[in-house]
């Protein structure tokens, strides 16, 4: 990589851990900071465009597939990149925060592809930030083996799962880092760091670097991870074309330029993925204003409801359109000690599951090790000893604006156990992030940072459209704030003030981390500034 002097280099802000000398070194901090250097005031621009892009979704502007780009869409000839190693086939994809324990389990799980996550399923704690660049360093040199205090022993086999990493949205700043005096894009860390250590790896193992791309809004901030990407296989001397990316397709906007986005980054891509609660939390923050978006409790907004069936008809008809992957969503129950409980459930994710590969997935999402057979079974029954499904274009699938927007088919109040259920979920949840906890079991389903989301934008939503009354609210986060207390006796007062900021406000905050993360999460040593 060439060195030339910088502008603004990259400060570090965090007290010293063990081993993040490994990971924080001149060179990997250099090229960090030439991404930065490329990219920050064009990511700036990108997220005042989605404000705009806000406040004209809720003045009444009409969301629609953009006449601008209907050259790309009518255009039948253009295709993504072929599928790289270890990403040819892709029928059972398990997901998790890249902790040691997760790793071991993951890859040796038998799903064909673990997404490391350092979005969603992890509390963006610095340990958490730097201990998963550290786990996924070790897991790729094979030096992650280790045995817990109780003796349990966790060893990596022969036959791993491909490594995907999901670096943290564009909305999100890492304060650890900075750049010109600001905070460093959390993307550009979690993404610059990994490839800077793990991509040469990747490829002398046969494989590559391999990402999943978060709450893309529009085809723009797909441009511009493909420039990033462009950049940072310049720097490291690597070929255009040897980073894949698969995109989830878990905003409203996003679903209405799916083509346009797998465009951008024809090169470079792997794929979409359907992301149910991001998707559902996405229509809820961009048209709640609306009554007829008044979504009823979550749990009965299935797949199968109307918008969604449109939603995901069309991410497969896209995809294979295309020649890419069209991943599905997740499976989140995680296995109990009660057979008849565990039978229960498995029903469930069959069903989904088979679903998904009669629709033309070519592969779903696990969250927990015990559901990687499940799911590999369904996907084997319609695909067999073939990879993937690409072959079945959908040609018989149409979806209009409309179908996307048919949320008011389903309308409906909450209950109050929907209401309570949402509450709880969220405070839980809140009050495990506040702890550096990011994939929480709750009720026996592994929940993520996208679960607290839609449970407290939908708590939002009823009270703004006075479908539940405030006075029942708060009695309700009165009592579970009280049950809560037994359970994380640490700080009761700040998880129900985390949720009473992002709940039960006038104006929607978008996401609940980056001011949780600001609050609570950042922790630099006396004097640093």
């Amino acid at each position: 990589m060439t060195t030339t002097a910088l502008t603004h280099p990259v400060r570090v802000l965090a007290a010293p851990g063990l081993r993040h000398d490994e990971i924080l070194t001149p060179a990997a901090l250099d090229f960090v900071n030439r991404l930065a250097e490329a990219f920050v005031s064009r990511r700036r621009d990108l997220m005042k465009e989605r404000r705009r892009q806000v406040l004209r979704l809720a003045s009444g502007s009409p969301l629609d597939f953009p006449m601008v780009t209907s050259a790309v869409r009518d255009d039948p000839t253009w295709r993504v990149a072929p599928p790289a190693p270890g990403l040819t086939d892709r029928r059972v994809e398990i997901t998790g925060p890249p902790d040691r324990r997760m790793a071991v389990n993951a890859l040796n799980s038998g799903a064909k592809v673990w997404m490391a996550d350092f979005e969603d399923a992890t509390a963006p704690t610095w340990d958490n930030i730097i201990g998963g660049q550290l786990t996924l360093l070790d897991a790729i040199e094979r030096r992650i083996d280790f045995t817990t205090p109780d003796g349990k022993e966790y060893r990596l086999g022969d036959r791993l799962a491909t490594i995907m990493i999901r670096p943290r949205g564009w909305h999100l700043n890492e304060e650890h880092l900075t750049y010109d005096g600001r905070p460093l894009p959390a993307a550009l860390v979690d993404f610059g760091l990994y490839f800077f250590h793990c991509a040469q790896r990747q490829i002398a193992a046969g494989y590559g670097p391999y990402f999943y791309l978060p709450k893309l809004e529009n085809r723009y901030e797909a441009r511009l991870w493909n420039d990033v990407f462009l950049l940072a296989q310049e720097l490291l001397g690597l070929p255009r074309g040897t980073i894949r990316a698969t995109v989830l397709i878990e905003t409203i906007t996003a679903a209405f330029e799916m083509e346009e986005i797998l465009y951008a980054l024809r090169e470079h891509s792997a794929g979409l993925n359907a992301g149910r609660w991001d998707y559902l939390f996405s229509i809820i923050k961009t048209f709640g204003h609306r009554t007829d978006f008044l979504l009823p409790d979550r749990a009965k907004v299935t797949m199968t409801s109307p918008f969604m069936r449109a939603y995901t008809e069309l991410l497969v008809r896209t995809c294979h359109q295309r020649g890419a992957h069209a991943i599905g969503g997740m499976a989140a129950h995680v296995p109990g000690k009660d057979p008849t409980t565990n039978e229960a459930a498995f029903a469930k994710v069959r069903l989904d599951k088979e679903r998904e590969a009669e629709d033309g997935f070519d592969g779903s999402w696990v969250a927990h090790p015990g559901l990687v057979p499940v799911c590999r079974e369904v996907f084997d029954g319609v695909l067999g000893d073939r990879p993937h499904q690409l072959d079945r274009t959908r040609d018989d699938v149409e979806v209009t604006a409309a179908d996307l927007l048919s949320v008011r088919r389903i309308s409906g109040p909450p209950t109050p156990e929907g209401l309570r259920t949402n509450i709880i979920v969220a405070l839980r949840y809140f009050a495990a992030w506040l702890r550096g906890q990011g994939a929480v079991a709750i009720d026996g389903l592994m929940e993520d940072a996208a679960t607290a989301e839609i449970a407290r934008v939908q708590v939002w939503q009823w009270l703004r459209h006075r479908v539940v009354d405030r006075k029942t609210v708060l009695r309700m986060l009165d009592d579970e704030t009280v049950a809560l207390g037994a359970e994380y006796p640490y700080a009761p007062v700040e998880i129900r003030a985390l949720f009473q900021r992002n709940t039960l406000v006038g104006e929607l905050p978008l996401f609940f981390t980056p001011d949780a993360y600001a609050r609570h999460l950042v922790r630099r040593p006396e004097g640093a500034a």
